[in-house]
């Protein structure tokens, strides 16, 4: 079915809350395995219906914030969700006390319990109102981002579309570019200090009703770390300083070198990769699209079935447009067994890397879509963001499909950027660490604080004042993960790690690094995410060695690499 044919109404809440309560009640009374199975297969099936419903409303919401309707919609859930909540907060306790537990993780996976375990510690029904008001703080930051009018060059664009200029070869457009991004997000930062306050003061209150003192702990388990502990993200952190972070140093040097500019550069300069221009893709946004499609149908026959099945029923948005939310992501509609890809090309290498990224998401949860519970289709989300990092290197076999002339400014820009995004990716979940343990900071502390880690982690940042917001060291309110769905960052950087893992497997063996990535994505969630990748035959990001492994790898392959004729 066409995306456009898919219905949305708004569900009856309250009867909603009465059939979720009525199977709870069932399970506590069942008499039988089998009809505990039955009830927890029933139950499932109505929470992907209204999952579907929300999803609905939420993506075409995303696709035009100006839309009242799907505003409308879009605020409404924002309240029912956590009404919501609370009567899955009671099935879950059922669930947990049954008899049949252990007939239930037979069928069901011990994942389905052990997750089941963290979800219920992250709610009780005294934190519903604060759940509410930070659902509608975080709609009010994705309408304010989306709101942007930026003039420039007789022209208005939004941050998406400003995008392209960003990266221009000509160094005073560039930069002027760089300032009018900048100057939106510096004229609006009091509403954006604002709402981030309140979201972190928020979320300590969540924490601290909850029992655990403030947001951290409330924090991983609501991003259901299922298998690794706080000090094993820290630990993380320190081997990206000792691998990554001069490795990526290195990288941006021989770019300053290339540039003829002075190390360390800008921020408008940090963004262009060779004097002649970064990499552009070839034609329009269909045809990136057709070549995804050649892409997928070379790869095997179910990845060509999923491409063309997204294609025929219109599952994705891919147009930069006024009033459509930024970013791009991937989500499922469970009543139809689809995935939706939202994205904003905007003529840049990233929408390659956009379109495959999000096809790697969409292909895991159209791949697994007939598990059940509907939980078990995605992993946790260091294990989602595998296969999409993942399937970016993959497509590198079509890069010259996607970017023609191009291919080698690609193909060097798009592992320098996967090794320079890890230590991004790891001040981001560095800093929402020091925000929450000390959640009564300033705006201005606040501020400090990134600028401090960005000296740590990116020291080829030139912060002169030059450019505004930026290079005062105030960046971290543009990355929309920090205000909508906090301590979700490092998943990238642990995930990347296994891509470049993948990477080096594909360097002498393309169709064993392919069968490695199967063998990852077939098992959907049905384990943790160590395991997942242990069953795979692939390395764990949290053994240091893999880290150092694939980083050195990585810088060999980067300083071997033919950029002859490249300006």
């Amino acid at each position: 079915m066409k995306f456009s044919d898919m219905k949305y109404e708004r569900p009856d809440l309250d009867a909603v809350k009465a059939s979720l309560a009525d199977y709870t009640n069932k399970l506590r009374s069942a008499e039988s395995a089998s009809q505990a199975e039955e009830l927890f297969r029933a139950f499932d099936k109505l929470k992907r219906h209204f999952s579907s419903l929300q999803t609905l409303a939420q993506v075409r919401h995303s696709i035009d914030t100006n839309d009242k309707f799907y505003d409308d919609e879009a605020n409404f859930w924002s309240g029912a969700e956590p009404e919501l909540q609370e009567y899955i907060h009671s099935w879950t306790e059922a669930l947990l006390a049954s008899p049949y537990r252990a007939d239930l993780e037979k069928t069901f996976g011990e994942i389905t319990f052990l997750n089941a375990e963290i979800s219920f510690k992250t709610f009780s029904p005294e934190i519903i109102s604060l759940l509410q008001a930070e659902n509608d703080l975080v709609l009010e930051y994705e309408k304010l981002i989306a709101s942007a009018q930026i003039e420039f060059e007789g022209g208005v664009y939004t941050l998406s579309q400003l995008a392209p200029f960003k990266n221009d070869a000509d160094d005073n457009r560039r930069l002027a570019a760089w300032k009018a991004d900048g100057e939106w997000y510096k004229q609006h930062q009091p509403k954006l200090d604002e709402i981030y306050d309140k979201l972190v003061h928020l979320r300590d209150e969540m924490g601290k009703k909850l029992g655990y003192g403030g947001f951290t702990q409330l924090g991983y388990y609501r991003m259901e770390r299922n298998c690794y502990t706080k000090d094993d993200v820290e630990k993380f952190r320190k081997a990206v300083v000792k691998y990554l972070v001069p490795v990526a140093d290195s990288i941006y040097r021989k770019q300053a070198q290339r540039l003829g500019k002075e190390y360390p550069m800008s921020f408008a300069d940090n963004a262009l990769m060779f004097r002649s221009g970064n990499a552009k893709t070839q034609g329009s946004a269909d045809d990136i699209l057709m070549a995804a499609k050649r892409f997928y149908n070379s790869l095997s026959e179910q990845t060509g079935e999923f491409f063309n099945m997204m294609l025929d029923n219109e599952l994705l948005d891919v147009l930069s447009k006024k009033g459509k939310q930024g970013g791009g992501y991937c989500t499922s509609i469970y009543d139809y067994d689809v995935p939706f890809i939202f994205a904003n090309f905007n003529g840049t290498r990233d929408d390659v890397e956009t379109v495959t990224h999000e096809a790697g998401h969409a292909f895991a949860d159209w791949y697994n879509r007939s598990r059940v519970p509907m939980e078990t289709i995605w992993p946790s989300l260091e294990g989602c963001e595998v296969h999409s990092m993942s399937m970016e290197f993959l497509a590198w076999k079509s890069a010259e499909d996607f970017f023609g002339k191009d291919t080698r400014k690609f193909l060097y820009s798009h592992l320098a950027g996967a090794i320079t995004f890890i230590p991004y990716g790891t001040m981001v979940d560095h800093f929402q660490h020091i925000v929450y343990e000390n959640p009564d900071y300033t705006p201005r502390q606040r501020h400090e604080v990134w600028k401090k880690l960005l000296g740590e982690y990116m020291p080829w940042m030139k912060l002169d004042g030059d450019i505004p917001f930026y290079s005062e060291g105030e960046g971290w309110q543009r990355q929309s993960h920090i205000y909508c769905v906090p301590f979700y960052y490092i998943d990238y950087c642990l995930a990347q790690t296994v891509a470049l893992e993948i990477w080096t497997l594909m360097q002498s063996d393309y169709d064993n690094a392919w069968s490695r990535y199967m063998a990852y994505t077939e098992q959907g969630g049905s384990d943790t995410f160590v395991n997942i990748l242990k069953n795979a035959g692939l390395d764990s990001p949290f053994d240091e060695n893999t880290l150092k492994t694939v980083c050195s790898a990585a810088n060999q392959w980067l300083d071997n690499f033919d950029l002859t004729g490249i300006e």
